[in-house]
């Protein structure tokens, strides 16, 4: 079992960066790919950025170049570098983990993982 708490969110201006946080609690923690969804009001949950246990890492077209997605194995946590953000960019973010290949599962357009937390919020408006 793994426990995934994210942080981090709040509101911020067009142009802002925020940083989001995901701690993960669980034995087998680091064996798993890892990601950050976002759902806005009314649309599909997304996978914005995956990060394989190799080291892979995969953004969607929309986040590319803004976002950076990294972990920290020692603090069991990931993050979410937000840079440049736009008002599309507000959503509630979820951490996730899965056994299987995370940038595999983004391509593949897999909404459904083994692990994933209660979200935090990301407003960004004038």
């Amino acid at each position: 079992q793994v426990q995934l708490v994210e942080s981090g969110g709040g509101s911020v201006q067009p142009g802002g960066s925020l940083r989001l946080s995901c701690v993960g609690f669980g034995s087998s923690y680091s064996t798993y790919s890892m990601g950050w969804f976002r759902q806005a009001p009314g649309k599909e949950r997304l996978c914005v950025a995956a990060m394989d246990h190799d080291g892979r890492t995969s953004y969607s077209d929309s986040v590319q170049g803004r976002f950076t997605i990294s972990k920290d194995n020692a603090k069991n946590t990931l993050y979410l570098q937000m840079n440049s953000l736009k008002p599309e960019d507000t959503a509630m973010y979820y951490c996730a983990a899965d056994s299987r290949r995370m940038t595999l599962l983004k391509t593949l357009g897999i909404m459904a993982v083994d692990y994933m937390g209660q979200g935090t919020q990301v407003t960004v408006s004038s």
